[in-house]
């Protein structure tokens, strides 16, 4: 057999979201970063899929898009105990929310205004797997078209900051505990690890400091960390090899 891969972007929110599942079982992956500008050529062998994150299992099967590939590894090497909820409505209804909401709520974020869409276009031209010139047209051209056409768009639509959006959603999301400290009840599930993935792509960038005044959210948040069975700081994975293996490196 073969070793099991995942193919990811850096600073891609799904990519974020299986990566903390690995992380939480200890799962031996190679992560594979793809060139941003070339994911239908590196990601070919999706047949027409051409997104991340694509996880390949050591027996050659190929899975995409972050929720089943999240359900898919918690089946097979989890015995699914992380998703024994779904088809309750309270399981379903909460991780479509967390797939719908606060999936568009990382575009707000993180461009929500002209500064902060150059800042994190120009962190995300560094991180990302670019060429020479392609890299440099994202860091300058890119932050325009994600504020002026995306994220302004969503900002109004919306009526509240970037800010306000994400306490909002992590009140909703802290509320419904129901006096637990996760989602799951005493131990988190699949629902808590796709919020996390959400919440955990922002943290390499500034505007993560804004998410650190919810104070609710942020407990959450840190107990989340904590369920990691090994640790490799953010930092650590955003700017490694462009092949790195996910080894468990502690056990906590």
């Amino acid at each position: 057999m073969s070793q099991a891969t995942l193919h990811v972007l850096q600073t891609c929110p799904f990519s974020w979201k299986v990566r903390g599942l690995i992380e939480h079982l200890g799962l031996d992956v190679d992560e594979v970063q793809v060139n941003a500008m070339r994911t239908k050529k590196e990601l070919a062998f999706t047949n027409g899929w051409n997104k991340v994150p694509v996880f390949t299992d050591n027996d050659g099967e190929v899975v995409v898009d972050s929720t089943p590939i999240m359900v898919y590894i918690d089946e097979k090497y989890n015995d699914g105990a992380l998703s024994d909820n779904s088809g309750n409505e309270r399981y379903d209804s909460m991780l479509a929310h967390v797939d719908e909401a606060w999936k568009r709520a990382t575009i707000p974020i993180l461009y929500g205004s002209l500064g902060a869409a150059l800042s994190t276009t120009r962190r995300v031209s560094k991180l990302e797997k670019f060429g020479f010139i392609s890299r440099r047209l994202y860091a300058w051209a890119g932050f325009p078209i994600m504020w002026g056409i995306i994220a302004r768009k969503r900002v109004k639509k919306d009526g509240r900051t970037p800010k306000k959006l994400w306490h909002d959603l992590l009140t909703e999301y802290t509320s419904s505990f129901d006096g637990h400290a996760y989602f799951g009840g005493v131990e988190p599930n699949l629902v808590d690890f796709a919020a996390f993935g959400y919440m955990r792509s922002i943290s390499p960038f500034k505007q993560f400091k804004l998410l650190e005044e919810h104070e609710l959210g942020m407990k959450w948040y840190k107990s989340m960390e904590q369920q990691l069975k090994y640790i490799v700081p953010c930092y650590q994975l955003l700017l490694g090899l462009k092949h790195k293996r996910l080894t468990q490196i502690t056990n906590v």
